[in-house]
Protein backbone atom coordinates (compact mmCIF):
# COMPACT_ATOMS: atom_id res chain seq x y z
CA UNK A 1 0.00 0.00 0.00
CA UNK A 2 1.55 3.76 -1.34
CA UNK A 3 -0.39 5.75 1.68
CA UNK A 4 -2.16 4.73 5.31
CA UNK A 5 -3.87 7.10 7.26
CA UNK A 6 -4.55 6.81 11.09
CA UNK A 7 -6.20 8.58 12.93
CA UNK A 8 -6.03 8.96 16.62
CA UNK A 9 -6.25 10.40 20.08
CA UNK A 10 -2.16 11.26 20.87
CA UNK A 11 0.53 10.03 19.70
CA UNK A 12 3.45 10.17 22.84
CA UNK A 13 5.64 7.72 24.36
CA UNK A 14 5.02 9.51 27.64
CA UNK A 15 1.00 9.03 27.28
CA UNK A 16 -0.28 6.96 30.44
CA UNK A 17 -2.72 4.67 28.35
CA UNK A 18 -1.66 5.96 24.86
CA UNK A 19 1.96 4.90 24.24
CA UNK A 20 0.87 1.68 23.38
CA UNK A 21 -0.44 3.00 19.95
CA UNK A 22 3.05 3.83 19.06
CA UNK A 23 4.62 0.40 18.42
CA UNK A 24 1.33 -0.09 15.94
CA UNK A 25 2.35 2.55 14.20
CA UNK A 26 6.13 1.26 13.48
CA UNK A 27 4.63 -1.88 12.38
CA UNK A 28 2.23 0.08 9.94
CA UNK A 29 4.69 1.95 9.09
CA UNK A 30 6.81 -0.91 8.15
CA UNK A 31 4.10 -2.36 5.61
CA UNK A 32 3.54 0.76 3.60
CA UNK A 33 5.17 3.35 1.89
CA UNK A 34 3.87 6.25 3.90
CA UNK A 35 1.84 6.61 6.92
CA UNK A 36 0.01 9.78 7.72
CA UNK A 37 -1.07 10.08 11.49
CA UNK A 38 -3.29 12.79 11.99
CA UNK A 39 -3.48 13.50 16.14
CA UNK A 40 -5.35 15.22 18.46
CA UNK A 41 -2.07 16.19 20.60
CA UNK A 42 1.29 15.11 19.43
CA UNK A 43 4.42 14.80 21.72
CA UNK A 44 7.64 12.58 21.78
CA UNK A 45 6.61 9.69 18.99
CA UNK A 46 10.14 8.62 17.71
CA UNK A 47 9.12 6.90 14.65
CA UNK A 48 10.53 6.09 10.95
CA UNK A 49 11.21 8.65 8.55
CA UNK A 50 8.38 7.53 6.40
CA UNK A 51 5.38 8.60 9.17
CA UNK A 52 3.85 12.02 8.57
CA UNK A 53 2.73 13.14 12.07
CA UNK A 54 -0.19 16.01 11.90
CA UNK A 55 -2.10 17.69 15.09
CA UNK A 56 -5.42 18.68 14.52
CA UNK A 57 -5.33 19.75 18.60
CA UNK A 58 -7.50 23.63 18.73
CA UNK A 59 -8.98 25.45 21.52
CA UNK A 60 -12.53 24.52 21.06
CA UNK A 61 -14.11 21.45 19.67
CA UNK A 62 -15.95 23.60 16.64
CA UNK A 63 -12.32 24.44 15.69
CA UNK A 64 -10.78 20.93 16.22
CA UNK A 65 -13.45 19.85 13.98
CA UNK A 66 -12.72 22.16 11.19
CA UNK A 67 -8.82 21.16 11.26
CA UNK A 68 -9.37 17.46 11.64
CA UNK A 69 -11.69 17.62 8.45
CA UNK A 70 -9.17 20.13 7.20
CA UNK A 71 -6.43 17.76 7.46
CA UNK A 72 -8.03 14.50 6.52
CA UNK A 73 -8.99 15.99 3.23
CA UNK A 74 -4.72 16.94 2.71
CA UNK A 75 -4.13 13.15 3.59
CA UNK A 76 -5.99 11.80 0.88
CA UNK A 77 -6.20 9.90 -1.52
CA UNK A 78 -4.84 7.31 0.81
CA UNK A 79 -4.88 3.16 0.40
CA UNK A 80 -7.04 3.15 3.37
CA UNK A 81 -8.37 5.48 6.41
CA UNK A 82 -8.12 3.59 10.15
CA UNK A 83 -9.76 5.68 13.18
CA UNK A 84 -8.50 4.11 16.38
CA UNK A 85 -11.33 3.65 18.97
CA UNK A 86 -13.03 6.90 18.52
CA UNK A 87 -15.97 6.21 16.78
CA UNK A 88 -16.58 10.25 16.19
CA UNK A 89 -13.29 10.02 13.29
CA UNK A 90 -15.32 7.62 11.26
CA UNK A 91 -18.26 9.87 11.51
CA UNK A 92 -16.59 13.25 10.47
CA UNK A 93 -14.04 11.26 7.99
CA UNK A 94 -17.07 9.01 6.02
CA UNK A 95 -18.36 12.35 4.08
CA UNK A 96 -14.63 12.40 2.81
CA UNK A 97 -13.65 9.06 2.56
CA UNK A 98 -16.80 6.97 1.60
CA UNK A 99 -16.85 8.73 -1.73
CA UNK A 100 -14.01 8.19 -3.16
CA UNK A 101 -14.57 4.05 -2.72
CA UNK A 102 -11.83 4.22 -0.10
CA UNK A 103 -11.60 1.50 2.84
CA UNK A 104 -12.79 3.05 6.23
CA UNK A 105 -11.74 0.88 8.99
CA UNK A 106 -12.57 1.04 13.01
CA UNK A 107 -10.10 -0.42 15.32
CA UNK A 108 -12.86 -0.93 18.73
CA UNK A 109 -12.08 -2.97 21.45
CA UNK A 110 -14.50 -1.91 24.16
CA UNK A 111 -17.67 -3.16 26.25
CA UNK A 112 -19.21 0.11 26.02
CA UNK A 113 -21.79 0.55 22.88
CA UNK A 114 -23.35 4.20 21.88
CA UNK A 115 -25.35 5.63 19.55
CA UNK A 116 -22.36 6.96 18.14
CA UNK A 117 -20.59 3.76 17.80
CA UNK A 118 -23.83 2.42 16.13
CA UNK A 119 -23.38 4.88 13.91
CA UNK A 120 -19.75 4.52 12.52
CA UNK A 121 -20.52 1.00 12.58
CA UNK A 122 -22.92 1.16 9.87
CA UNK A 123 -20.67 3.66 7.96
CA UNK A 124 -16.97 1.81 8.44
CA UNK A 125 -16.06 -0.62 5.34
CA UNK A 126 -14.37 -2.94 8.05
CA UNK A 127 -14.27 -3.26 11.94
CA UNK A 128 -11.40 -4.21 13.36
CA UNK A 129 -11.09 -5.80 16.98
CA UNK A 130 -9.43 -8.08 19.45
CA UNK A 131 -11.93 -10.57 19.17
CA UNK A 132 -15.29 -10.76 17.63
CA UNK A 133 -16.07 -11.27 21.44
CA UNK A 134 -14.31 -7.37 22.19
CA UNK A 135 -16.71 -5.58 19.95
CA UNK A 136 -19.96 -4.74 21.95
CA UNK A 137 -22.40 -4.87 18.57
CA UNK A 138 -23.24 -8.26 16.44
CA UNK A 139 -21.53 -7.40 13.02
CA UNK A 140 -20.58 -9.55 10.31
CA UNK A 141 -18.33 -6.54 9.29
CA UNK A 142 -15.81 -7.53 12.61
CA UNK A 143 -12.09 -9.20 11.71
CA UNK A 144 -10.46 -10.23 15.10
CA UNK A 145 -6.49 -9.26 14.96
CA UNK A 146 -5.32 -9.84 17.91
CA UNK A 147 -4.32 -6.69 20.62
CA UNK A 148 -0.94 -5.64 19.00
CA UNK A 149 1.72 -6.08 21.65
CA UNK A 150 5.57 -5.40 20.82
CA UNK A 151 6.92 -8.31 22.55
CA UNK A 152 10.19 -7.33 21.86
CA UNK A 153 9.88 -4.73 24.32
CA UNK A 154 9.61 -7.29 27.36
CA UNK A 155 11.93 -10.28 28.30
CA UNK A 156 11.20 -13.30 30.52
CA UNK A 157 12.92 -12.57 34.09
CA UNK A 158 13.58 -15.43 36.43
CA UNK A 159 11.27 -15.41 39.06
CA UNK A 160 12.24 -17.08 42.51
CA UNK A 161 9.68 -18.73 44.88
CA UNK A 162 9.17 -16.72 47.94
CA UNK A 163 7.17 -17.47 50.83
CA UNK A 164 5.21 -14.36 49.81
CA UNK A 165 3.24 -13.87 46.13
CA UNK A 166 3.71 -10.58 45.55
CA UNK A 167 0.48 -9.57 42.85
CA UNK A 168 0.27 -6.82 40.94
CA UNK A 169 -2.78 -4.57 39.34
CA UNK A 170 -2.16 -1.86 37.29
CA UNK A 171 -4.48 0.01 34.85
CA UNK A 172 -7.02 2.86 35.21
CA UNK A 173 -8.47 3.36 38.89
CA UNK A 174 -12.15 2.83 36.92
CA UNK A 175 -15.23 0.70 38.53
CA UNK A 176 -15.35 -1.46 35.48
CA UNK A 177 -11.71 -2.74 36.25
CA UNK A 178 -13.36 -4.21 39.24
CA UNK A 179 -10.22 -3.67 41.64
CA UNK A 180 -12.21 -3.58 45.02
CA UNK A 181 -12.80 -7.17 44.42
CA UNK A 182 -8.79 -7.63 43.64
CA UNK A 183 -8.81 -5.84 46.99
CA UNK A 184 -11.40 -7.99 48.72
CA UNK A 185 -9.63 -11.00 47.75
CA UNK A 186 -5.96 -10.51 47.97
CA UNK A 187 -6.92 -9.31 52.08
CA UNK A 188 -8.34 -12.97 52.39
CA UNK A 189 -5.21 -14.80 51.75
CA UNK A 190 -2.39 -15.28 53.81
CA UNK A 191 0.99 -14.37 52.07
CA UNK A 192 -0.24 -11.95 49.25
CA UNK A 193 1.12 -8.24 48.74
CA UNK A 194 -0.63 -6.71 46.35
CA UNK A 195 0.90 -3.27 44.29
CA UNK A 196 -1.47 -1.44 42.76
CA UNK A 197 -0.36 1.32 39.52
CA UNK A 198 -2.81 3.45 37.39
CA UNK A 199 -4.02 6.97 36.65
CA UNK A 200 -7.68 8.58 37.29
CA UNK A 201 -8.37 10.29 34.06
CA UNK A 202 -11.82 11.78 34.57
CA UNK A 203 -13.82 12.66 37.47
CA UNK A 204 -15.98 9.44 38.00
CA UNK A 205 -12.57 7.14 38.32
CA UNK A 206 -10.91 10.11 40.78
CA UNK A 207 -14.08 9.49 42.89
CA UNK A 208 -13.58 5.52 42.81
CA UNK A 209 -10.40 5.79 43.85
CA UNK A 210 -10.57 8.48 46.72
CA UNK A 211 -14.03 7.04 47.65
CA UNK A 212 -14.07 2.81 47.42
CA UNK A 213 -10.80 1.63 46.67
CA UNK A 214 -8.79 4.66 49.44
CA UNK A 215 -11.66 2.87 52.24
CA UNK A 216 -8.99 -0.97 51.70
CA UNK A 217 -6.00 1.03 53.30
CA UNK A 218 -3.56 -0.35 50.29
CA UNK A 219 -1.22 2.49 48.55
CA UNK A 220 -3.00 3.10 45.08
CA UNK A 221 0.27 4.29 43.13
CA UNK A 222 0.17 6.61 39.99
CA UNK A 223 0.85 5.19 36.75
CA UNK A 224 3.83 3.87 35.66
CA UNK A 225 5.85 5.06 32.29
CA UNK A 226 5.63 3.02 29.62
CA UNK A 227 9.38 2.18 29.66
CA UNK A 228 9.32 0.99 33.08
CA UNK A 229 6.87 -2.16 33.05
CA UNK A 230 9.53 -4.53 31.96
CA UNK A 231 11.24 -3.55 35.10
CA UNK A 232 7.76 -3.80 37.35
CA UNK A 233 6.62 -7.19 35.93
CA UNK A 234 9.70 -8.72 36.30
CA UNK A 235 9.82 -7.68 40.40
CA UNK A 236 5.92 -9.41 40.62
CA UNK A 237 5.14 -12.45 40.73
CA UNK A 238 1.60 -12.69 39.15
CA UNK A 239 -0.60 -10.21 37.34
CA UNK A 240 -4.55 -9.86 38.59
CA UNK A 241 -7.19 -8.12 36.12
CA UNK A 242 -11.03 -7.86 36.52
CA UNK A 243 -11.61 -5.74 33.79
CA UNK A 244 -15.38 -6.18 32.54
CA UNK A 245 -16.30 -8.43 29.94
CA UNK A 246 -15.56 -7.00 26.29
CA UNK A 247 -12.72 -5.33 27.20
CA UNK A 248 -9.38 -7.53 26.71
CA UNK A 249 -7.26 -5.40 28.87
CA UNK A 250 -3.91 -4.94 26.64
CA UNK A 251 -2.10 -4.90 30.35
CA UNK A 252 -2.79 -8.42 30.42
CA UNK A 253 -0.87 -9.72 26.76
CA UNK A 254 1.93 -6.91 28.09
CA UNK A 255 2.36 -9.40 31.11
CA UNK A 256 2.34 -12.40 29.54
CA UNK A 257 4.85 -11.24 26.97
CA UNK A 258 7.09 -10.57 29.96
CA UNK A 259 6.45 -13.98 31.21
CA UNK A 260 4.27 -13.12 33.97
CA UNK A 261 1.61 -15.49 34.87
CA UNK A 262 -2.04 -14.12 34.88
CA UNK A 263 -4.88 -14.69 36.95
CA UNK A 264 -8.15 -12.92 34.91
CA UNK A 265 -11.93 -13.18 34.67
CA UNK A 266 -12.79 -11.96 31.51
CA UNK A 267 -13.70 -14.75 28.98
CA UNK A 268 -12.03 -13.45 25.92
CA UNK A 269 -8.48 -14.61 27.53
CA UNK A 270 -9.77 -18.25 26.62
CA UNK A 271 -7.47 -19.01 23.97
CA UNK A 272 -4.68 -17.27 25.85
CA UNK A 273 -5.48 -19.39 29.51
CA UNK A 274 -6.35 -22.69 27.35
CA UNK A 275 -5.32 -25.62 29.47
CA UNK A 276 -4.44 -23.37 32.95
CA UNK A 277 -6.70 -22.57 35.35
CA UNK A 278 -6.09 -18.73 35.50
CA UNK A 279 -9.74 -17.35 35.93
CA UNK A 280 -11.82 -16.43 38.41
CA UNK A 281 -15.75 -14.76 38.61
CA UNK A 282 -15.84 -11.30 37.86
CA UNK A 283 -17.95 -10.29 41.29
CA UNK A 284 -16.62 -13.20 43.48
CA UNK A 285 -13.42 -12.20 46.28
CA UNK A 286 -13.93 -15.77 46.99
CA UNK A 287 -13.22 -17.05 43.63
CA UNK A 288 -10.11 -14.93 42.88
CA UNK A 289 -8.81 -15.80 46.71
CA UNK A 290 -9.30 -19.34 46.32
CA UNK A 291 -7.06 -18.81 42.91
CA UNK A 292 -4.46 -17.32 44.68
CA UNK A 293 -4.25 -19.94 47.27
CA UNK A 294 -3.39 -22.07 44.24
CA UNK A 295 -1.45 -20.23 42.35
CA UNK A 296 0.53 -19.50 46.06
CA UNK A 297 1.12 -23.10 45.83
CA UNK A 298 3.26 -23.56 42.70
CA UNK A 299 6.76 -23.93 42.25
CA UNK A 300 9.40 -21.64 40.74
CA UNK A 301 9.03 -24.15 37.76
CA UNK A 302 5.66 -24.53 37.69
CA UNK A 303 5.13 -20.45 37.12
CA UNK A 304 7.75 -20.15 34.62
CA UNK A 305 6.21 -22.99 32.74
CA UNK A 306 2.85 -20.76 32.56
CA UNK A 307 4.60 -17.91 31.95
CA UNK A 308 6.59 -18.89 29.41
CA UNK A 309 3.67 -20.45 27.57
CA UNK A 310 1.51 -17.23 27.50
CA UNK A 311 4.24 -15.42 26.04
CA UNK A 312 4.60 -18.03 22.64
CA UNK A 313 0.66 -17.25 22.31
CA UNK A 314 0.76 -13.89 22.37
CA UNK A 315 4.05 -13.87 20.11
CA UNK A 316 1.94 -16.02 17.78
CA UNK A 317 -1.52 -14.17 18.17
CA UNK A 318 -1.07 -11.00 19.79
CA UNK A 319 1.98 -9.09 18.39
CA UNK A 320 2.52 -5.75 16.54
CA UNK A 321 3.62 -7.60 13.09
CA UNK A 322 0.30 -9.55 13.37
CA UNK A 323 -1.51 -6.67 14.47
CA UNK A 324 -0.15 -4.86 11.47
CA UNK A 325 -0.93 -7.57 8.77
CA UNK A 326 -4.30 -7.88 10.16
CA UNK A 327 -4.88 -3.94 9.40
CA UNK A 328 -3.51 -4.43 6.02
CA UNK A 329 -5.73 -7.65 5.41
CA UNK A 330 -9.21 -6.09 6.43
CA UNK A 331 -8.59 -2.91 4.43
CA UNK A 332 -8.10 -5.49 1.30
CA UNK A 333 -11.21 -7.27 1.80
Amino acid sequence: MRRLVFLTQAVDTAHPALAATIPKLRALAARVDELVVLAQSVGDAQLPANVELRSFGAASRVARVAKFERELARALPAGAVVAHMIPVYVLLGAPLVRPRRTPLLLWYTHWKASPQLRAAARLATAIISVDTRSFPLASRKVRAIGHGIDVNEFSCAEREASERVRALVLGRYSPAKGIDTILRATGEVDGVEVELHGAALNELERRHRDGVLAGFGVPLGEAVPRAQLPELFARVDVLVNNMEAGAPDKVVYEAAAACLPVLASNPVFDDLFAGYPLFFERQSYESLAERLRWFSSLSAAERGEIGRTLRERVARSHSVDTWADGVLAAAAS
